[in-house]
């Protein structure tokens, strides 16, 4: 009896711990995904073109225009050529507008 006690006891830790280790792995897998960036952060040169209410940027290198997802970053630089630090969303052909600087 003692014998099929400490058995049994063996049997419950074990499966306990590969319980909670099945659990910390798929958890981890959730975690890579997460931190995984959305769009790289790139610097584009280019001009700010507004078409009423709507901001766009177009690209000096290929002429490519993105759609402004924040268009109050860009604000007041209408028809100004300028360099954007961006997030860019390439299958949504739009960028996110982290900083503005004016060129010559």
């Amino acid at each position: 009896m003692k014998k099929f006690l400490v058995l049994f006891l063996a049997v419950c830790v074990i499966s306990i711990g590969t319980v909670a280790l099945a659990q910390d792995m798929s958890q981890g897998a959730g975690d890579t995904a997460k931190a995984a960036p959305a769009a790289p952060l790139k610097n584009i040169k280019g001009t700010v073109k507004a078409e009423g209410d709507k901001i766009t940027f177009v690209t000096d290198k290929g002429m490519q225009s993105w759609d402004v997802m924040n268009p109050e970053a860009l604000k007041g630089h209408e028809g100004h050529h300028v360099e954007v630090s961006a997030h860019v969303y390439a299958d949504k052909n739009a960028i996110h507008v982290m900083s503005v600087k004016m060129l010559k």
